[in-house]
């Protein structure tokens, strides 16, 4: 598997990012992926078919200059920025694999990382919900992806030293929730790993045997989608 470390200059490239390495691999140009990112600014990002006024307190955001984006892939509505840690993954599809369905998916991806982070953080790595990772009832990484027809995009975020102070300002109660949620505030459900980033990548690399770097991001495209989808009204504020 090859990997990237690669962070856009914008909220929306890196978006963008994502979506253009998923359609790069389903076009044959590369096999399986594995890409890191950290936004050095804050900005909110509501899953595919969230509806931004009932999932983002809107007026927080347009006082603060905290963007809205929408992203391609389903699951909830997050708060980027500072002390989040980003992976994306690229998986080929195969009828017989450990990635024909998303529930089959969701255990493949998710397993692998129980296994490697319960290792190297010392403690009992849950899979809760559908497709988040927690210690002790605590959220601390989400996941979602998206499927073609011979790849798969699943990417997550890493919670290590997010201001979760900043995150209930900005985003309220979820409309759909987990059932280990039991309706607790963020702050009483999220926690930060307190790990530095670098020691988690080479964990996940070594977890996903991404051993390779990948030299040639494809920017034609990412630029074609930034400037057409993610930089677009239209797009983030569709529903």
């Amino acid at each position: 598997m090859k990997f990237c470390e690669h962070t856009l200059p914008s909220p929306e490239e890196n978006l963008a990012c994502d979506e253009a390495l998923l359609d790069f691999c389903e076009d044959g140009h590369e096999d399986e992926l594995l890409r890191f990112w950290e936004s050095p600014r804050y900005f909110v990002v509501v899953g595919y078919a969230n509806h931004v006024a009932t999932e983002v307190h809107l007026p927080f955001c347009n006082q603060n200059t905290i963007p809205v984006l929408r992203r391609c892939t389903g699951g909830g509505t997050v708060l980027q920025g500072p002390g989040l840690l980003n992976y994306s993954l690229v998986l080929r599809i195969e009828d017989s694999g450990a990635v024909h369905s998303i529930s089959s998916t969701n255990e493949y991806v998710l397993r692998r990382h129980q296994t490697a982070l319960s290792t190297f953080l010392q403690a009992r790595v849950e899979l809760r919900g559908q497709t988040d990772l927690a210690i002790g009832g605590l959220k601390f990484c989400g996941n979602a992806q998206r499927r073609k027809k011979r790849c798969l995009l699943f990417h997550g975020s890493f919670l290590l030293h997010l201001d979760l102070d900043l995150l209930e300002k900005v985003l309220p109660m979820p409309s759909r929730q987990p059932d280990y949620r039991l309706n607790r505030p963020h702050s009483e459900f999220l926690m930060n790993l307190r790990v530095r980033s670098d020691q988690l990548k080479a964990v996940l690399l070594k977890a996903w045997n991404a051993n390779c770097p990948l030299l040639d991001l494809p920017f034609d495209r990412i630029n074609y989608l930034t400037r057409n989808k993610y930089a677009s009204v239209d797009w983030n504020f569709k529903f």
